[in-house]
């Protein structure tokens, strides 16, 4: 590929998008550049600190419980208090806990403070995702997802690696390293990040309110949460599973180090150009082939007897990551109502929760039980149940074109904190509401303008037509095109 096809397609991929996504874009980045706790815990606690191996993972499932909590929790705060203050409260609360953890000597603080900081961590997340629906047009979401993703597994390479640095001249320089990272963090949100939350009025929220209740309600959504657990219990194996079956077999750590290294490699230089092949493909039929391959990638570890086949096999699945990852969060983003996005986004999140709380004890047992290739048959079994409830739960799904109307139509009376601080661009707001609805009754044509519009004109209203049609914002296909731009200041 040339250097100008390269060029070009780097600017594609970036382009179009908001800047305040790329400002939640860059504190994503941050956020995991400074990651520390999650890499080291287990050496910390056995190596510095002289625990056992058996409270190191007790500490580590503690961890895990607080970011179950965490999920919903965080999620309803999200659509109660907005995402820009759940940030701010998640961010500055872990940049505290896990300072706090560098000092604590006692087991029982240790573990209290770790899950403390797995729930302040995790609490982030669905804020995060519903911010990026909120400001991202719906046809670029798959994309901006794609390009978060990207960055938090480049600023985890990145930070495994200086983290090792760290942790050769201090433990408590890590924990204090990613704090202060946490909070510059809080800083670029306060700064840089206006509210996205939808602005609803008293009798709209009352006449549509989502709860709890209603997101477990809503069938295909917690489908869609139950086979995410299901992915999600394939994936963990890579970081749980795996070192366990290569350490059993006779293999070094470094040798799971180098065939693990792989799948950020592998992340980092595909994920950019393979979203861009799947962007607009169909959501079902690739969280079907993301399935299987996941499951038959971990599968093929059953034949694994060098560190290069090894290798191969994290190739397969980093392949179905890739693909996985942006889609399945598309999915989600698709079957949430706009005014509800916090706590679908939560109840998604505590799926991968659950799952990293799960799949240690699973991998566990069944290696000590039956042996490291029944783990890797039952995984290719749980990515074919994956795949084909995915292509159950898929049928009938809304074709793309129709979610991204309806999503633009609901963009149009979603308005930020900030525009409903003057009088005229409340008006504006409702004059685009009602050119929508002229425009979507009188239909359009080429030049831009509906039938209603030209008829308006022609009787000397030239006004009428300008607020059916340009306000609304309306392409050359007739399409309603408008969704609303959150700046960056």
């Amino acid at each position: 590929m040339s250097v100008v096809r390269v060029r070009r397609a780097v600017r594609e991929t970036v382009s179009g998008l908001p800047p305040a996504f790329w400002w939640l874009w860059t504190s994503t980045l941050v956020n995991r550049l400074g990651a520390f706790v999650a890499t080291f815990m287990a050496l910390y606690l056995t190596l510095d600190r002289g625990y056992s191996a058996t409270y190191a993972g007790l500490v580590a499932a503690v961890h895990g419980l607080g970011g179950v909590i965490s999920s919903l929790g965080a999620g309803v705060m999200t659509d109660r208090i907005g995402r820009r203050p759940t940030l701010l409260i998640a961010q500055a609360s872990t940049a505290v806990s896990v300072a706090a953890l560098g000092f604590v000597r006692d087991p029982v603080s240790i573990a209290a403070v770790a899950f403390l900081v797995g729930m302040a961590s995790n609490a982030s997340r669905p804020a995060v995702q519903a911010m990026m629906a909120d400001i991202v047009r719906p046809e670029d979401r798959i994309r901006a997802f794609s390009l978060n993703y990207w960055a938090i597994n480049l600023g985890f390479a990145v930070s495994a690696t200086a983290a090792g640095f760290i942790a050769e001249y201090s433990y408590l320089a890590g924990f204090l390293v990613e704090a202060v990272m946490t909070m510059v963090c809080a800083v670029v949100v306060f700064v840089k990040l206006p509210e996205s939350k939808p602005v609803r009025s008293a009798e709209e929220a009352r006449e549509d309110s989502v709860g709890l209740g209603t997101v477990l309600r809503d069938g295909r959504f917690m489908g869609v949460v139950g086979l995410s657990f299901l992915v999600a219990l394939i994936f963990m194996q890579g970081s749980v599973g795996l070192p366990v079956a290569m350490g059993a077999a006779g293999f070094t750590p470094a040798d799971y180090g180098m065939a693990i290294a792989v799948n950020g490699v592998l992340i980092v230089a595909l994920q950019i150009p393979v979203t861009r092949f799947i962007e607009h493909r169909d959501p079902g039929r690739l969280l079907v082939i993301s399935s299987l391959l996941a499951g038959y990638g971990f599968g093929l570890t059953a034949f694994a007897g060098s560190v290069g086949v090894f290798a191969l096999t994290v190739c397969v699945w980093t392949l179905a990551e890739i693909v996985n990852a942006p889609t399945q969060t598309g999915l989600v983003v698709r079957l949430s109502p706009a005014h509800g996005r916090g706590r679908y986004q939560g109840m998604y999140t505590m799926s991968w929760a659950v799952a990293a709380l799960v799949a240690p004890l699973m991998s566990g047992f069944v290696i000590d039980r039956f042996g490291a290739r029944w783990l890797w048959g039952l995984c290719a079994v749980i990515g074919t149940v994956a795949g084909l409830g995915y292509g159950l739960l898929m049928r009938g799904l809304p074709t793309e074109e129709t979610s991204t109307a309806e999503d633009a139509t609901s963009a149009g009376e979603t308005t930020t904190a900030e525009e409903t601080s003057t009088g005229a661009q409340k008006v504006g707001a409702e004059q685009a509401r009602v050119g929508k609805a002229a425009a979507g009754r009188a239909g359009m044509g080429k030049d831009g303008m509906g039938k209603a519009g030209a008829e308006k004109v022609a009787a000397g209203k030239p006004g009428a037509g300008k607020a059916a049609a340009g306000k609304a914002g309306v392409g050359e296909d007739g399409g309603v095109q408008g969704t609303p731009e959150v700046s960056a200041s």
